[in-house]
């Protein structure tokens, strides 16, 4: 049975998910390593995000340190599991992304799979957002078919959402085929906003924001935002939901309490959950919260006052563990090119059809 490990990077920058599936009729987590973000090289990382000098030499050498972090994770998960590279058919490796425009036609994650391959002896697929740009689409999110593999079911309409440094949704009505998109800032607001006045990398289980007041004028400020008044395809990412956009925001309030400024970027993250799914979705019966904000407590507790009606779940409860979904997806997409499975959905992208995703090293 064909093992393979899923490496995860995301927007939050908080380090490396990595998980080993077993992939039959069904996927099935075996195990899993996290590994932290190392200060120096999240701001690194952080930095190519923006144009910068010498942007081509920062990114090469960025990307050199964490396919070595990502080689050094599954290391120590092969040797967890008393497993060998030769055990493992490929890694699926996301890379970190660093710029993410499809309205200009490209989309840039760094990974140097060429140097993970040689770096672990195993075959690493990678590169899998271009494809779908390639053929007219977002290149993201590219969960969804994973989602649908793992949570459908025939008889009720269901919702995945993804909680990371950005929110997407998987929509699954067993009427309607599957499809989804990004509904704006998950975390990254947040995380930006107590590490410029904690000095703390997240606000845990939401307790800072639970402590202040939502300021309704600055987040319907926020709301007006084109992006949220757009349908799907869409994706986003820094480049539009910054530091430097809040800042905008804020500029029209002043003595604005922080904590209720924290308050009222959990709102956001609620809010436009809450409305790209009764927009596109008229009757949910159940959402699948998975990624770091499953854990805010507050947040899972705001979109449950929402959604009436509808029942607000952790992948936890279903069987999945919440912090393992992306970087499972991740393996599961290398399955998928290996078999020669096209992993896109057109629906959630906008692609032109059906594509082969990924590119491959062999070992």
């Amino acid at each position: 049975m064909p093992l393979y490990i899923g490496v995860m990077s995301g927007t939050s920058l908080d380090g490396l998910d990595i998980a080993l599936i077993r992939q039959t009729d069904q996927t099935h987590l075996i195990g899993s390593c996290y590994l932290a973000m190392p200060e120096q090289l999240r701001d690194q990382l952080l930095a190519l995000c923006a144009s910068g000098p010498d942007e081509i030499a920062r990114a090469a050498l960025a990307e050199q340190q964490w396919a070595q972090l990502a080689a050094k994770g599954i290391h120590q998960l092969l040797s967890e599991q008393q497993l060998h590279p030769a055990d493992i058919r490929a890694i699926g490796s996301h890379g970190q992304t660093v710029r993410h425009e499809p309205a200009r036609g490209f989309t840039v994650q760094i990974a140097n799979s060429a140097l993970l391959a040689e770096l672990t002896g195993i075959t690493v697929v990678s590169d899998f957002r271009r494809r779908d740009l390639a053929a007219g689409g977002q290149g993201a999110p590219l969960v969804p078919a994973f989602h649908e593999a793992l949570f459908a079911s025939p008889n009720s309409s269901r919702a995945i959402l993804n909680v990371g440094g950005f929110s997407n949704i998987s929509l699954l009505d067993p009427a309607h085929t599957a499809s989804g998109f990004d509904c704006g800032p998950g975390n990254v607001l947040m995380d930006s906003w107590i590490q410029r006045h904690k000095g703390v990398g997240y606000d845990k289980s939401g307790q800072w924001a639970a402590s202040g007041n939502v300021v309704p004028e600055l987040l319907q400020q926020m709301l007006d935002d084109p992006f949220f008044h757009t349908t799907g395809p869409k994706s986003t990412g820094r480049e539009l939901f910054n530091l430097a956009w809040l800042d905008q925001h804020l500029a029209n309030f002043h003595g604005v309490e922080a904590v209720d400024v924290q308050a009222t970027l959990l709102e956001l993250t609620a809010v436009s959950v809450a409305n790209s799914l009764r927009n596109v979705q008229k009757q949910t019966d159940l959402l699948l919260v998975c990624g770091g904000g499953a854990h805010n407590q507050r947040l899972m507790q705001r979109l449950g006052q929402l959604l009436p009606g509808c029942q607000v779940s952790s992948t936890d409860d279903y069987g999945v563990p919440a912090d393992w979904v992306e970087a499972m997806a991740f393996a599961w997409l290398a399955h998928c090119c290996l078999e020669g499975i096209p992993a896109n959905r057109p629906s959630v992208t906008g692609a032109k059809g059906l594509r082969i995703l990924g590119a491959i090293y062999p070992a």
